[in-house]
Formats: structure tokens, sequence, C-alpha cells
């Protein structure tokens, strides 16, 4: 017997008005479907986030809860079967994969769990590779590479390669990546899955420095003490927002003053 399909509300999101002033990410009424056979398998659910500039923020959810759907959607790495997705302004929700591609690299510095280096680069080629992409010259990019390295702590390190260094000081060359753009964006998924304790905690402690300095950064974990590092959390489940407010260590901040 064919399985039924669930058909996809119509609904007038929280954010059908669009962007405000200050606001970097707004999404109205966001879905992601993808179709499984004769089936329709619902990943978001209508999703509506408004995220400011210069606000830190973790999205965080269990396997299978969407935030990985969403995060991808956030990041220009996927469109959404429905709804409006503005960033900085723009409505990206319906470009193409090149159009989308360029906001990628001008507007979001993404950093992973894994790293993502290349293996037989030095730090400071992997923290070059986005500006030779967008066609910066050498020298103006060698610069601004040693610049966001020494911003992490590497500059002793710019020369050495992914297996002459230590989970933190990888890390640390992918966070340089991310930020050798001045993107608007950091987007960071599980950045402290692959380390232990004591790095996540120095890991953490550097994009509370970038806050400070004015980045945007949307932490997207499954784990609640990493997310309490954020200054807000919004939780997904069942490919819903099923809260979203301040961290305790932001409430615990109001609550001493």
């Amino acid at each position: 017997m064919a399985a039924t399909v669930t058909p996809v509300p119509e609904r007038i999101g929280a954010n059908a008005d669009g962007p405000h002033a200050g606001d970097v990410i707004v999404t109205n009424n966001i879905w992601k479907t993808y179709e499984m056979g004769d089936q329709e398998v619902h990943a978001l659910r209508g999703v509506d986030i408004r995220i400011k500039h210069n606000e830190y923020v973790a999205i965080m959810g269990p396997s299978g809860s969407g935030k990985s759907t969403l995060m991808n959607l956030l990041g220009c790495l996927d469109s959404p079967t429905k709804g409006k997705y503005w960033l900085n302004g723009h409505d990206v929700s319906e470009l193409n994969d090149d159009e989308l591609a360029r906001i990628r690299n001008k507007e979001i510095g993404f950093v992973f769990q894994t790293f993502n280096l290349l293996a037989r680069a030095t730090s400071l080629h992997n923290v070059e590779l986005p500006l030779i992409y967008n066609g910066t010259p050498a020298a103006a990019r060698i610069e601004r590479a040693r610049e966001v390295l020494t911003q992490v702590g590497l500059e002793a390190r710019m020369d050495h390669k992914p297996n002459e260094l230590s989970g933190g000081q990888r890390q640390r060359v992918a966070i340089a990546r991310a930020l050798v753009n001045k993107p608007s964006i950091i987007l960071a998924d599980e950045p402290t899955g692959n380390l232990d304790s004591k790095t996540s905690v120095e890991i953490m402690a550097l994009f509370d420095d970038l806050h400070a300095k004015g980045n945007t950064i949307i932490l997207v974990t499954h784990e609640p003490d990493i997310a309490e590092f954020a200054h807000r959390i919004i939780s997904i489940r069942d490919g819903s927002v099923a809260s979203d407010g301040p961290s305790h260590r932001v409430a615990g901040i109001h609550d001493s003053r």
C-alpha cells in the first residue's frame, strides 16, 4: 500500500515582514523536504529565525533533529523547498548554485569538526585558499593570511603542515581560514567534536574573543555544555524550533546584576 504524503501547510511565519535594521539572518517559514520513494520527509518544518549583527548563537539539537539541514541552508550550501531566507538583507532562498557560491565566499566563514585542511599544504597556504579562489593578488593574500594566523595565536606555526600540528592548532588554522575573507558570519559546525576537553575550552575562548571583536557567530552543536558558551540557544527538534532564549551564561550575568 502506498504511503501517505503529508502536505506542507500554508502559514504566514513570524518573520513574514522580512529583515529589519541590524539583522544578519532572517528565515520565514523555511521548509526542507526530501523525497524518499513515494514518501516526503520534512527535515525542516516552518522554521522562523532572526539573528542580529554580532550575536553569538548556538543551534542545538540531537541527531536527526534538523540542525544540520538548517546549518546547510544558513550557510548557503543548500536551498529551502519552501519559505524565504534573507542574508544581510538579500533574499538568497532562490539563488542558483553559482550565486550561492559567491555569497558563501563573501559572507560566511566555515569552521568544521574535521578541520578540512589540505594535508600537504602549510598553515599559511591553507588559510590563503579562499583568497586564491576570489582572485586576490599574491602579496595581499599572504599578508592577510599572516594577519589572521597571528590573530589566532599561530604566528610561529605558519610554515607547518597539518600533521605537524596538534588538534587544537589545526582547528585554529581552520578558524583563521574562516576569517580570511572578513565574513559577516562565522558558522561553526561541531567545532570541538574532535578535541579533548581542555583544547575545547581553549577553542571556545577563541570564539569568545572573535565575538568580542565584532563577529557574528553561529555555533551548531549537539553538546549542551558547548552550546552554553553562546549567548543565545536555539533548540531544534523534529525540524522545528522547540525553544529560543538566552543561555545560562547570559542569564547568570543578568541575575548577578
